[in-house]
């Protein structure tokens, strides 16, 4: 993702706002982020944004209003709302409001993501790569089909968003706890073995049958995708 590219994320709650903020900077953005509406409509107004995530519920000026009056002057941004109400009526009502999309708590961080992205590609036409390879390995984030050498493998959710996340970041080591919050939740409890479970899983999957290794793990750091 374009380094240029600046998000602003409006969020009272510390957890998930550090959660969100940290998630954001890893995958190349640069990014603001406030506690409250009255200072999200002093950034909105001040700052070209290339997209923004915005709780409803938040002190001072609730989310649905910032949203509302930006829209009335005019601000374009493409906003993703966060919110713990999931009924239909709530959605509609942030949608109607002006929001792009909307994604209820808790959520991964990888789906976020995806939609952060999705909208600045709409807003910008831009040609994000929609297919992401390896040597001989190939994932099309469209159709969410893997293959390797050609040969169709089958993923799940969870295993998909790790390759993603490890072919994004081809060559660089990741860490557990950056896997631990890009593939689950905020209000996942980290002390278990889940990364290395997943990890295993996905070697199963994308390594176990073929001549060369792609996923390397390095001690006590992480873990690294790369080709040779």
């Amino acid at each position: 993702m374009d380094g240029d590219m600046r998000v602003l994320v409006v969020e009272d709650d510390k957890k998930i706002a550090s959660f969100v903020v940290n998630g954001l900077k890893q995958a190349g953005f640069a990014v603001d982020s406030c506690p409250d509406g009255e200072e999200a409509l002093v950034l909105g107004r001040s700052t070209p944004y290339d997209a923004a995530v915005l709780d409803l519920m938040l002190p001072k000026v609730d989310g649905l209003t910032v949203l509302q009056t930006l829209r009335r002057e005019g601000l374009k941004t493409p906003v993703i709302i966060l919110s713990a109400k999931a009924s239909l009526d709530d959605r509609i009502k942030g949608l109607q409001a002006g929001g792009d999309d909307y994604l209820t708590k808790p959520f991964a961080f990888s789906e976020l993501l995806a939609r952060v992205q999705a909208l600045i590609r709409r807003a910008t036409q831009s040609t994000e790569p929609t297919r992401l390879t390896c040597a001989d390995l190939v994932i099309d984030l469209l159709s969410r089909e893997v293959t390797r050498g050609g040969q169709a493998i089958e993923l799940q959710a969870r295993e998909f968003s790790l390759l993603e996340y490890l072919m994004r970041n081809q060559g660089r080591v990741v860490t557990k706890t950056m896997i631990l919050e890009h593939v689950w939740d905020y209000s996942f409890d980290p002390q278990t073995n889940v990364v290395d479970v997943l990890v295993h899983r996905l070697r199963a999957k994308i390594d176990k049958d073929f001549p060369a290794r792609f996923i390397h793990t390095l001690r006590g750091v992480g873990y690294v995708l790369k080709s040779a």
